[in-house]
């Protein structure tokens, strides 16, 4: 009996241990206070209109005029290619250019010969013209003999005819001569092109970041050379889950941390959406620029970004582990649906369902 006894009581203590555990759940009720809602989104600093230069001939590097972290101005060389084709080319175009100019302008040109034959050929024109009607003349007089009055019409008419066709042999000839100039300056300025692609040089003030080829290694149109970018001015490159994407919008806020500084804080604005998803890392890419940027920045660093997308000053919030199932939390009178609205990633936005006044439990693991 007293064994009996002892089992009963045994029972009755662990039945209110139970129950005075149960009794120890987690407590709160609901607090009104400011609450945002952010996505979050890894960060990466570089260098605005950063681009990667390409050779578009191919040759050996002779030289690199820069050297990583030079500052240049739009123009300045970067490097210099070596290709011994192009220098000939350019020098044969030029003598073909002095010779085209000579020959339309020049104390040898053939204008000025053909110039020469056509006054030679006035002069004859007008003396045979003379002679011609002074032979015309006496003939309506019954003057002379029919063919001597023939052979002057005939040296006159000759005259014209050669005079014409040596004016139509000059306009003829210095047309295809300025055609020629013209072929020899275009061949001129495209060697001279040709010769300045083997330059590779600035397009926009900055800073030049990286060279890849060394002297006497081959340049190829397909790798590049350098990678060049402003200095002064710094993005941060945004890496947005594809569930966030269509939450941002141009001008939100974003608020950036950097390894390099620890937890200080920097604000920035959403300024650009890049609509194409990346389909190896499923995110978005997007920009933002800094309001006050740090002191001292480098292209690649690296960090965190949260981009704020709504804010209120003052809300109905609980603990986001009070919520059961994504909308309903545990009270005295049992589990209640509630409204949510804001959250991040502690806290929630109620809406309905509870109040200030309502007491609940943190739900079991």
């Amino acid at each position: 009996m007293k064994h009996a006894m002892k089992y009963f009581l045994s029972i009755c203590i662990i039945v209110l241990m139970l129950f005075s555990c149960g009794e120890k759940k987690e407590k709160m009720y609901p607090k009104k206070m400011p609450l945002t809602e952010s996505v979050y989104a890894s960060a990466t600093v570089q260098p605005d209109s950063l681009y990667q230069a390409y050779s578009i001939v191919m040759g050996i590097l002779d030289k690199n005029w820069v050297e990583e972290g030079d500052k240049v101005v739009k123009g300045d060389r970067i490097l210099q290619i070596t290709n011994t084709s192009p220098e000939l080319n350019m020098e044969n175009a030029r003598l073909a250019l002095q010779l085209a100019r000579e020959n339309y302008s020049g104390h040898a040109a053939v204008l000025s010969s053909i110039k020469d034959e056509i006054q030679a050929a006035e002069l004859k024109l007008k003396n045979d013209s003379i002679n011609y009607f002074r032979q015309k003349n006496l003939w309506d007089q019954n003057i002379g003999s029919k063919v001597e009055y023939d052979t002057r019409k005939l040296s006159y008419e000759l005259s014209q005819n050669n005079l014409n066709l040596l004016k139509k042999k000059y306009s003829q000839t210095k047309n295809e001569l300025e055609t020629q100039l013209k072929q020899a300056e275009n061949n001129y300025q495209t060697s001279l092109t040709t010769t300045n692609d083997f330059t590779i040089t600035r397009k926009i003030n900055g800073t030049v970041y990286a060279l890849y080829k060394n002297p006497g290694e081959i340049v190829n149109t397909v790798e590049p050379v350098a990678a060049v970018g402003r200095s002064d001015k710094f993005i941060v490159e945004l890496l947005v889950d594809e569930v966030d994407i269509v939450k941002l919008k141009i001008g939100q806020k974003v608020l950036i941390t950097l390894d390099s500084y620890n937890s200080e804080v920097f604000e920035a604005t959403l300024d650009k959406i890049y609509p194409r998803k990346d389909d190896r890392s499923q995110t978005f890419k997007v920009e933002a620029l800094f309001t006050e940027p740090p002191a001292t920045l480098y292209p690649g660093l690296s960090g965190e970004g949260n981009i704020i997308i709504a804010e209120k000053e003052e809300t109905l919030t609980i603990p986001k582990e009070y919520l059961i199932d994504g909308s309903k939390v545990l009270t005295d009178n049992g589990e209640i649906e509630v409204t949510v609205g804001l959250q991040n990633l502690e806290s929630v936005e109620i809406l309905g369902g509870i109040d200030e006044k309502t007491a609940i439990y943190k739900p079991e693991p």
